[in-house]
Formats: structure tokens, C-alpha cells, sequence
């Protein structure tokens, strides 16, 4: 048994946005034991939509579609479905009803238009969507000499496609002889190729579980994938590689799962009632104050974040002389001192501004980090693509702390 995926919306073809979907769909599915063998993504064109469908239906045994729901002429799912299965499109009463109520609960007259999201190819079943106007559709597709293909049509919009798959379309899928269970260990201090050597052959091909490596500014993710007869013996392959991870990378490793770095520097912080304030000069554009604010604990921990442009505001703020502020260590260690002192904290992370390079070149800055015994400085260097060099930086920064912390 074998599933495959569909996004339909012209907004996710010419990268307008991001197609989030697919990626949510097959985790979900591998948590029941069904592989997705195939992804697809089209604009609103309904030649090439029909052909897709057409494809999917004969090679697959689920097809999940979302998107193309909608009232306006472009929405042309429900219609290709009943091309697709040689039926036409009949009004469901209830769902028409539900739909009207929506609007009058908005104070909204429905336009005729909306009528057509109450049609459905005759012989489906109707998915209910408490939560928007676009219900789905279920359809057991026949196919000659084989079981039918089981397809399901639900909106694009992430909210309402979540919600239907887990109460409508979850209930109705068959689930697979594996079970799948995932599981993601993050890393920050070193490249790709250096934690795979670290962690020898636990990366190989063909193993069990899968252990995949993902390289994303500068966090190295290690995904792994157990599959097995059952939930338990998924888990203790997992728990198994997560160990012997933790037990290679050391403190390299920062979080799991949802984790991020600045939420493991700032849950160290908290539990320890420590105090952090922040400093940037121009090159990360308040980046780092900006995560630092994103945090739940943020309001336990930071007592403030500095974000300056130029030199003349970075010494108004601190009540020093004017006069430019050179690119080197020194500058970063006074950064940081100074905020440390300005507002009272236990630490204080600063990076100073970044060099300007010509392409090709490397992008210097230097990022420190005050404490209560003084004050410990790295150098950050990066080749000149400063949307790189960014956020690259930051976690540079956040991980000189996490590292004291962890001593």
C-alpha cells in the first residue's frame, strides 16, 4: 500500500508560498505505516490537474489532494473529481445549509458563488469543515481488477486540512502492517560532513532505523526513522539512536523535536533565575533580539536587547564618546561589558558590526559574551552572502553561552 500527495494552487507553484501540506501529510501518514511514494504540486490548469489525478489514481492506493475547494472559478477540483470518475456534480442540501449559516453568523449575505463548494460528485461522501466554508471530499475511486483508490479532497488552507484529516479522513484510512515513528535530534558547532564522521555508521544506507542528516543555517538536524511491527520496538530503535547520537555528538546536541537554540539557552537560563540582556550593531538587524523576543520565557529572562545602526547611536546608548566603531574583538568585548553593566544582568550577548567584503571575499565580525568573570569573545567568519552570515552569527553567539552554562 502506497499514498501520494497533491497540492493545487498557482500561489504554490510560482513559490508565492510555500507548500507545508505535503510535508505534514506524509509525516502523518508514516505514523500510521503508509509510505508516500509521491509528491506533486500544480498550478490552477485543468488539463495538466486532470492528467495528475488521472496518474495518481492508477499507481497509488491513497491520494490525498488539497487545495482547489474554493468558490471562485479557478477552484476546480470538485469538478475535475467528477470528470475523473465519470459522474456529475449534485447539490448536498446539509452542506449548503451549514455554508449559508456560516455567513449569517457573520452578518453576511452568502454570494451565489459560494453555492458551488455544496456541490459534489455524486456517489462521494461529504467531509465536514466545522472551522471554513470548503468541505471535502471522499471518494473510493474504482479501478478495474483492483481495490479502489481511496482519494480525499480537503482544503489548502493549513488549518482547516489538518482538521479534516485527523476527524474525517483519518477515521477512513487503512492503516499499514509497519508502524514508522520519527524522531529529530538538532546540533549546533560543527558542518555536515564532520558530524556524519563523528557519528560513523549510524548515517549508512539501508539501515534501521534511518538516521538523515539536514544542514539548515549552520543547525545540523539528524532525522531518524525506525520502522518495526510495532509502536514499542519503533520506540526503543529510536531511543536507541538518540542515545548513541547524544553519546558521539556531546554537547554538541542542544534540543529535539520543536527545540530551537535560543529556547535551549534561554530554558538553561531560567531554570537557573539567570538574567541575559543583548547588543547588535547593524550587520544581524536585530535578529538575535528578535528570537530572543520570539521565546516564551523571554519575559523570565531578558531584561533587554540593544539594536543599533551606526556607531554615533551605539555611543549614545552607552553614554560614551562618539567615534566610529571598528570591526575587531575589543569592540565586541566592550559591547558586551557595557551592556552587561546598562542593564544588570548575570550575561549579556553582543556582536559587533560585520565587514563590508567584495564577492568572494569572507565577512568578519566579532560576538562576545559578558559574565560574571569577565568577558569570552569569538571571531565569526563567513563567506560574503550576509543573508548567510546573519543568522549564522546569532547562533554563533547563543552557543558561546550555552556552552558556559553547560561547564
Amino acid at each position: 500500500m502506497q499514498a501520494e500527495i497533491i497540492s493545487i494552487g498557482t500561489e504554490l507553484t510560482s513559490g508565492a508560498k510555500l507548500d507545508t501540506n505535503s510535508q505534514w501529510l506524509s509525516l502523518e501518514l508514516s505514523g500510521i505505516g503508509i509510505p508516500v511514494r509521491f509528491h506533486s504540486t500544480m498550478s490552477d490548469d485543468r488539463a495538466p490537474m486532470l492528467e495528475v489525478m488521472r496518474t495518481a489514481v492508477e499507481r497509488s492506493d491513497i491520494v490525498l489532494v488539497t487545495g482547489g475547494l474554493g468558490p471562485t472559478l479557478d477552484d476546480l477540483t470538485r469538478e475535475l473529481i467528477a470528470e475523473l470518475t465519470g459522474t456529475d456534480l449534485v447539490l448536498h442540501d446539509l452542506s449548503l445549509r451549514i455554508i449559508e449559516e456560516m455567513f449569517a453568523k457573520r452578518g453576511r449575505v452568502m454570494p451565489e458563488r459560494n453555492r458551488i463548494q455544496a456541490m459534489f460528485p455524486r456517489g462521494s461522501e461529504v467531509l465536514a469543515n466545522p472551522i471554513g466554508t470548503a468541505p471535502g471530499i471522499w471518494f473510493a475511486v474504482p479501478r478495474a481488477g483492483r481495490s479502489p483508490c481511496l482519494l480525499a479532497a480537503m482544503p489548502g488552507v493549513p488549518s482547516e486540512m489538518k482538521r479534516m484529516y485527523r476527524d474525517q479522513v483519518l477515521p477512513r484510512l487503512p492503516h499499514g502492517s509497519q508502524v514508522i515513528r520519527r524522531a529529530t535530534v538538532h546540533t549546533f558547532g560543527q558542518g555536515e560532513s564532520a558530524v556524519e564522521e563523528m557519528l560513523g555508521d549510524l548515517t549508512a544506507r539501508d539501515r534501521n532505523p534511518e538516521v538523515g542528516i539536514t544542514a539548515s543555517s549552520a543547525t545540523i538536524t539528524l532525522r531518524i526513522a525506525a520502522a518495526g511491527s510495532s509502536m514499542q520496538e519503533c520506540d526503543r530503535m529510536v531511543e536507541e539512536a538518540r542515545r548513541i547520537i547524544r553519546q558521539k555528538l556531546g554537547d554538541l546536541v542542544y534540543g529535539e523535536g520543536s527545540d530551537t537554540l535560543e529556547g535551549a539557552v534561554l530554558t538553561l537560563l531560567a531554570d537557573r533565575g539567570l538574567t541575559l540582556s543583548s547588543v547588535e550593531f547593524g550587520g544581524t538587524r536585530g535578529l538575535l533580539a528578535q528570537q530572543l523576543a520570539a521565546s516564551p520565557l523571554s519575559d523570565r529572562v531578558v531584561r533587554g536587547s540593544l539594536v543599533v545602526s551606526d556607531s554615533a547611536g551605539l555611543n549614545t546608548v552607552f553614554g560614551s564618546a562618539p567615534g566610529d566603531i571598528p570591526v575587531s574583538r575589543e569592540s565586541a568585548v566592550l559591547m558586551a561589558r557595557t551592556c552587561r553593566e546598562r542593564f544588570q544582568t548575570d550575561f549579556a550577548l553582543a556582536i559587533a558590526p560585520f565587514t563590508q567584503p567584495a564577492e568572494g571575499e569572507v565577512a568578519e565580525c566579532f560576538l562576545a559574551m559578558a559574565h560574571p568573570s569577565g568577558v569570552d569573545a569569538a571571531e565569526h567568519r563567513i563567506l560574503s552572502d550576509l543573508s548567510i552570515a546573519r543568522p549564522r552569527a546569532v547562533k554563533t553567539a547563543l552557543d558561546l553561552l550555552r556552552r558556559n552554562l553547560m561547564k
